[in-house]
């Protein structure tokens, strides 16, 4: 009794493997097996590199990269106070007031402190 409400999982379970395992056997026998000098080289776009692909990249890429990702995400919390705005009442509405202040708070100091300036 138990297993038969299981039985359909189990089912949908097998046949994706069986799938899977069919798929991955019919690529393997109809796949071209002589791969050419091109597409062995470390670059498959059909030219060799400019120049070493270990070259140091400057840290403000990095740090302006970072901080888009932090205003980022922080401003993908006021979607859902948008949405729920008619439900929170004042206590959300000063709670995202507060939010507010402290993000707009680190873009000014970041502002000030010349991370957004590209020389």
């Amino acid at each position: 009794m138990f297993l038969q409400n299981y039985l359909s999982v189990l089912i949908f379970l097998g046949a994706g493997a069986g799938l899977g395992v069919i798929l991955i056997v019919v690529g393997l026998l109809l796949a071209p097996h002589k791969p050419d000098e091109e597409k062995l080289s470390p670059y498959e776009c059909g030219f060799e590199a400019f120049e070493d692909t270990r070259m140091r990249f400057d840290v403000r890429y990095y740090l302006v990269a970072i901080l888009f990702i932090i205003f980022d995400l922080e401003i993908a919390f006021l979607f859902p106070w948008a949405v729920a705005i008619q439900n929170i009442g004042m206590l959300g509405l000063l709670a995202m007031a507060v939010f507010l202040l402290v993000l707009i708070a680190g873009f000014v100091y970041e502002w000030k402190r010349g991370a957004l300036e590209w020389e």
